[in-house]
């Protein structure tokens, strides 16, 4: 059997999706969060369909998961004015409150997200195509995430606590928020990533407005309400969109204090440029990677081949931290160039919910 034929049998009929892996109904998405309220939207939407398809009379269908909201630059706007009201220079009731209160709140969403664990998992898998594991892998690694970096902030709180003596002067060295922040997170891990930004940015003390990923949209549903009832409002604030109808006012207003940034410099250079004064515009930018491996004589070549391969084809090296350039010795060249052949070769197609599927 070819590759071609190979792919297209793998993709199943619906009767055939085990049960609990189905959607159960349509994931319509008419919700977004502005200054603490669930508001809903009843304009445009994007219309999402799974990677995954299904066979259906002779042919092959992308499944319609359902849609999103299509906001406008007025609804953005009522999210920036929410923000900048809850921050209020740095008096707001969020940015004034002890480190502990603020860990508090913090620790109350990581319990209300855990409740949301099966439903954010299967929605991922269903809306990048990104396998079972891996999608069960990336929420519990943002877990993970905001658990240290509450500890990271336990620590910087002790630290700040104690006087420096430098050069003969007794200082104490406190940190505060910067003001509302913008975060916007990439798609092949659109939860872990975008959490990565917003995370520190909240628990700070800062007042955040954040944009999910054009593709992994869906999978933000089920933790709006976590949100919504964790911290003050105004302090987070979620909104759906195209960018350049959405984030470009936002940028343009001037009253985006910081930019937290996973994806290409192309866009990163788009959106500073359209900030009035981006020398005071602070970037937290992630961009692009080209990470290599060096693959030495003393390699195992059957152990080696298995895991560049890993490292550049989990999710089909649509990673920013994929391998891209491989270094290997003339020497070992031929024989590791084999090993990786077979490795690559020993992959199996399949739907992402089966458990021998590792890559898709």
């Amino acid at each position: 059997m070819d590759k071609e034929s190979c792919i297209a049998n793998i993709f199943p009929f619906l009767k055939d999706i085990p049960k609990g892996f189905r959607l159960t109904g349509k994931i319509s998405q008419k919700q977004y969060l502005v200054n603490g309220e669930l508001r809903e939207w009843t304009g445009p939407v994007q219309e999402v369909l799974s990677p995954v398809c299904i066979r259906k009379k002779g042919a092959f269908e992308q499944i319609n998961i359902r849609s999103y909201p299509l906001l406008s630059e007025k609804e953005a706007m009522n999210a920036l004015d929410s923000a900048v009201r809850a921050y209020n220079n740095g008096r707001g009731k969020w940015p004034t409150m002890s480190v502990e209160q603020r860990i508090s709140c913090m620790e109350q969403f990581v319990f209300k997200m855990l409740e949301t664990k099966d439903e954010v998992v299967k929605i991922l898998m269903w809306e990048i195509g990104k396998s079972l594991q891996d999608s069960e892998k990336e929420f519990n690694r943002t877990i993970e995430y905001i658990r240290d970096t509450i500890n990271a902030l336990k620590e910087l709180d002790r630290n700040s606590s104690r006087l420096v003596i430098e050069q003969g002067i007794i200082g104490q060295i406190r940190r505060a928020p910067l003001g509302v922040v913008l975060c916007l997170g990439p798609y092949n891990y659109p939860l872990n990533e975008t959490f990565t930004t917003v995370i520190p940015a909240l628990i700070m003390g800062n007042a955040v407005i954040c944009k999910p990923p054009k593709l992994g949209v869906l999978l933000h549903k089920p933790l709006l309400k976590a949100f919504c009832e964790s911290f003050p409002a105004g302090v987070v604030n979620i909104i759906y969109g195209d960018g350049p109808t959405v984030i470009g006012p936002l940028m343009k207003s001037g009253k985006i204090d910081s930019l937290a940034f996973i994806g290409s410099s192309t866009v990163a250079d788009i959106l500073k440029k359209q900030h009035p004064k981006p020398h005071r515009l602070r970037s937290v930018l992630g961009l692009e990677a080209k990470n290599p491996t060096i693959v030495l004589r003393d390699a195992d070549p059957t152990l080696t081949a298995a895991e560049v391969a890993l490292g550049a084809l989990s999710y089909n090296g649509q990673r920013c931290t994929a391998l891209k350039l491989i270094f290997v010795l003339h020497e070992i060249t031929d024989v590791f160039l084999l090993k990786l052949v077979e490795e690559i070769n020993s992959l199996k197609f399949g739907m992402p919910w089966e458990s021998d599927v590792r890559r898709n």
